[in-house]
């Protein structure tokens, strides 16, 4: 035998560290790989609710409701993981009013997204002229759709 045919192959240590390192590569790929999973699903679920939060106050702002209070519901048959809770609060000037929309997760009860603004409500009454007459909001209301009819 000849010294070349001796060292021409690898020995069993070598072998054994080489699957090592490769073993721990694959443990920490697949690692890597469940974490981007994980954070994308995350991200969906709070996209989702800012979506949700968002498409609430429009609602706020369409019904032009801004009685203060209030109130929850769902996001509809589409989303039944998610749960919304509103709360409309004077803003600190006549017509002002602080909207907080959270999205809650129905299952845990857990805080996925929460979303304020101030909206102004342009048919509020003045001071003066609530003193004159004061107007609950479903007066307000039905006065601004015979202003639109009368349009």
């Amino acid at each position: 035998m000849t010294r070349r045919a001796a060292n021409a192959g690898f020995s069993l240590v070598e072998v054994m560290c080489a699957v090592l390192i490769l073993g721990v590569a694959l443990v920490g790929l697949a690692q890597g790989l469940t974490a981007a999973l994980a954070s994308s699903k995350d991200s969906e679920l709070v996209t989702t609710a800012a979506l949700c939060a968002a498409g609430q106050i429009e609602q706020v702002r369409a019904d032009a409701d801004y009685s203060d209070g209030e109130s929850d519901g769902d996001c509809g048959d589409d989303l039944p993981l998610y749960h919304w809770k509103q709360i409309i609060k004077p803003g600190g000037l006549d017509g002002l009013h602080e909207i907080t929309v959270d999205i809650l997760n129905t299952r845990t009860g857990e805080q996925l997204y929460e979303l304020k603004t101030l909206l102004f409500d342009p048919d509020y009454p003045s001071q003066d002229e609530q003193q004159a007459r004061p107007r609950t909001p479903e007066a307000r209301r039905r006065e601004r759709e015979r202003q639109r009819r009368n349009r």
